[in-house]
């Protein structure tokens, strides 16, 4: 005997797993491929209880996959949530409690007079947490674990006490798990997302929608059997959970369009356009304050040498550590960007002058001075730098960048022209 009757439920699901899908795939959020995996869980859960009705092992199997695929996919939207997820203590979390889960439901699937063994899981799925917790602190120590730790503890203690009550105790234990299961998932992502996003917000929402489902259900169908809710109502909480995190993806990927935008891909650093947003900033404060603003540019020495000879990728890695290097160097309150394929600009606020500023470019080119190890390859470089000072040397944005050109352009050919000399001078002597 088959439930028909689920292959609505089904193909609804199915159609915003795929459209969940289509906006994973475009999307760069790492948590994409976690979420579209448990809601393919969830459309095995509606797979697996169409065979519910089934008598016989059939119908004990159906039972057993569709709890455990519904439990697998919050362990995952909740594991989805923890930042420090890829730890190897968080995997084992992780890997722990998907098979006490299902051990568990498999045992009141199959068997539920088990009585030992249920106690026995009932009472590891509330010391396991703690056992991996207690120990590490040192390691992991945040306060989504404890969280976790919290539920799971509150779930044994649960199950060791009602489990066993004559009647409903084996409904009132699985109705508990999944219960423990999704508020994990609300809390957890409500402590991850604290946005006021739409996405952020339908889909904490819908996950607390989703866990009071277990107890509100539960409590009608004891207090008040007179009044029937049809299935699809209790199933809204998915697809608003579904919606939530559709919006969350398409979110971030306006989020990283918007970035990248104003952003150079490969540093990470400010591009032209945001730089002269901010330089215009800057001036327009240094004029309010009648005070100073420097413009320094920095162009980098044999740059294409290293593209032309050790190939692209070192150039990447080059460029990269430049970045890094410029960005550690200044004040939170002055902007480095790369505004050119070996170009970077910088904005030095007030407090600066001419002097300050020729001792920060100075500083910068020293350090590229000292060879760098790029992927077992020695990179030396140089620079030239350019210094315009707002108001003395221009007083608009265009006319400090051509002034802070001129100077940089004069600094490389003079250093060009001292290589030159230097190298005459050798031949001269090597004459004689």
């Amino acid at each position: 005997m088959v439930d028909w009757g689920q292959l609505p439920e089904i193909g609804v699901v199915t159609v915003l797993v795929c459209a969940f899908a289509s906006v994973s795939r475009q999307s760069h959020a790492p948590l994409s491929s976690l979420w579209l995996t448990g809601w393919i869980m969830i459309v095995l859960h509606f797979v697996a209880f169409m065979f519910l009705p089934t008598p016989g092992i059939l119908g004990t199997l159906a039972l057993f996959l569709g709890l455990s695929a519904l439990v697998w996919a919050g362990v995952l939207f909740m594991w989805a949530a923890v930042p420090y997820r890829h730890k190897h203590l968080s995997l084992l979390m992780l890997v722990g409690l998907l098979l006490l889960n299902s051990t568990y439901i498999a045992l009141i699937a199959a068997q539920p007079s088990w009585n030992n063994a249920l106690t026995l899981v009932a009472a590891l799925i509330g010391i396991f947490p703690l056992a991996i917790t207690l120990p590490f602190l040192r390691q992991i120590n945040h306060p989504h674990r404890w969280t976790l730790v919290g539920l799971y503890a509150s779930l044994s203690a649960f199950l060791l006490v009602f489990q066993h009550r004559p009647g409903n105790g084996v409904d009132m234990a699985e109705n508990a798990l999944l219960f423990t299961v999704y508020s994990g998932c609300a809390l957890l992502f409500w402590e991850s997302h604290r946005r006021a996003t739409v996405g952020a917000v339908i889909t904490t929402a819908g996950f607390f929608a989703w866990a009071s489902v277990f107890v509100i259900a539960p409590l009608m169908e004891a207090f008040t059997p007179q009044f029937h809710v049809e299935s699809e109502v209790w199933n809204l909480p998915k697809y608003l959970v579904a919606v939530g995190m559709i919006l969350l993806l398409l979110e971030a990927q306006i989020e990283r369009s918007i970035y990248l935008a104003l952003h150079d891909e490969l540093t990470g650093l400010p591009n032209r356009r945001l730089f002269q947003d901010r330089l215009a900033s800057a001036l327009e404060r240094a004029r309010r304050s009648s005070s100073q603003a420097a413009l320094m540019v920095i162009d980098l020495d044999h740059f294409k040498e290293v593209n032309d000879t050790m190939g692209h990728h070192t150039g990447d890695l080059l460029l990269q550590h430049v970045a890094s290097v410029f960005t550690s160097r200044i004040r939170h309150s002055d902007t480095v960007a790369r505004t050119g394929g070996d170009e970077f600009s910088m904005i030095l606020e007030s407090p600066i002058s001419h002097a300050d500023a020729d001792l920060v470019g100075e500083s910068l080119l020293q350090l590229l001075k000292e060879p760098l190890m790029l992927e077992n390859h020695a990179v030396r470089i140089g620079a030239s730098f350019g210094i315009a000072i707002f108001p003395q040397d221009a007083q608009d944005m265009e006319s400090l960048f051509i002034a802070a050109d001129l100077r940089m352009y004069d600094e490389k050919h003079e250093a060009t022209r001292q290589v030159t000399a230097d190298d005459f001078s050798l031949a001269d002597a090597s004459e004689t």
